[in-house]
């Protein structure tokens, strides 16, 4: 499957695969399996409906690499928005969050500009009592982006950074984000990497990612007030990180799991039922092809579906 896992990575970044894969219907009805639409709107009722199973959502809508000033501050507004949005629909959706990415907010175009858009929503977030969770994109934006968190942590305390399990140096960059008492959401990643960059075995990939693991529900990190989450809708992970939470007498609220809308929803209740934190990613949004070649080529299962979808009528 590695061989199909880089076909799909590759046709992620591809303007013409985009342009013809959003045209055809089957790959429509395929892609609503992830997502329950490309409105805020859409994303907020489907937060509703999981609600009464104890499970919060995520937000977050789709879309990067801007490359205009006046659209990163749409996206800025935008959030904006949706944070009230948020707060205003509380008791019917407690616990929702948001999750955005550094370059819809003008990374590629100026990093102070960026972080400043970056603040403003830190700022909103903080004062409708929401979580802001900082997704991490290609290694190239590594850097950036952990300075950022950083500087937007040290501003308020209810922020967090995805940390991607398959990058070789993500154990060192989790060492240093430690101390700062920042929430991480750690997941296997899913960006094209030259080998050099990312381990390319699945094998080494999980064992990476449950060495992070265990190093999020260690003492040190948990002094720190660490939020540890574990993004993953690998089972056979999910539970030896449960089995080592118990091993070290952790409650079971002491794992946190971040699984995507429409995957795994009797897997999603049942960690809820048995005391886990459980939270869905609930994407949404036009700009949606990149993201969802990812999710293909993250599960053999998913690529089943489309094919399945192909005789739908």
């Amino acid at each position: 499957m590695g061989a199909l896992r880089s076909l799909f990575l590759a046709g992620s970044q591809s303007r013409w695969l985009r342009e013809q894969a959003t045209r055809r219907g089957f790959v429509r009805r395929a892609v609503a399996r992830f997502m329950p639409g490309e409105r805020l709107d859409d994303a907020l009722a489907a937060a509703t409906v999981l609600a009464p199973h104890g499970i919060p959502a995520v937000l977050t809508r789709l879309g990067e690499n801007v490359d205009q000033d006046a659209e990163a501050d749409e996206v800025r507004e935008h959030y904006e928005g949706a944070l009230d949005r948020i707060a205003d629909l509380r008791p019917l959706a407690p616990g929702c969050e948001i999750s955005v990415k550094l370059t819809q907010l003008g990374l590629d175009l100026d990093r102070e500009r960026c972080f400043a858009r970056l603040l403003a929503l830190v700022e909103r977030a903080h004062q409708r009592g929401i979580f802001l969770w900082i997704d991490m994109e290609q290694s190239p934006y590594l850097d950036a982006t952990l300075d950022l968190c950083r500087r937007a942590r040290a501003a308020r305390p209810g922020v967090g950074v995805c940390v991607q399990a398959y990058l070789r140096r993500t154990p060192a960059d989790l060492e240093a984000l430690l101390p700062t008492g920042t929430g991480v959401r750690l997941v296997k990643g899913a960006y094209m990497e030259a080998p050099e960059v990312a381990w390319p075995r699945k094998q080494d990939v999980d064992r990476a990612y449950f060495e992070l693991a265990r190093a999020l529900l260690a003492d040190a990190a948990r002094q720190a007030g660490v939020r540890a989450v574990f993004g993953t809708h690998d089972t056979r992970l999910i539970d030896a990180i449960r089995a080592h939470a118990r091993e070290r007498g952790l409650p079971a609220e002491a794992c946190e799991f971040h699984l995507l809308f429409g995957i795994q929803r009797q897997v999603q209740e049942r960690l809820a039922r048995e005391g886990a934190r459980v939270r869905v990613l609930i994407s949404y949004g036009a700009y949606w092809f990149p993201w969802y070649m990812r999710r293909l080529a993250e599960r053999p299962a998913n690529v089943l579906f489309v094919f399945r979808s192909l005789f739908r009528r």
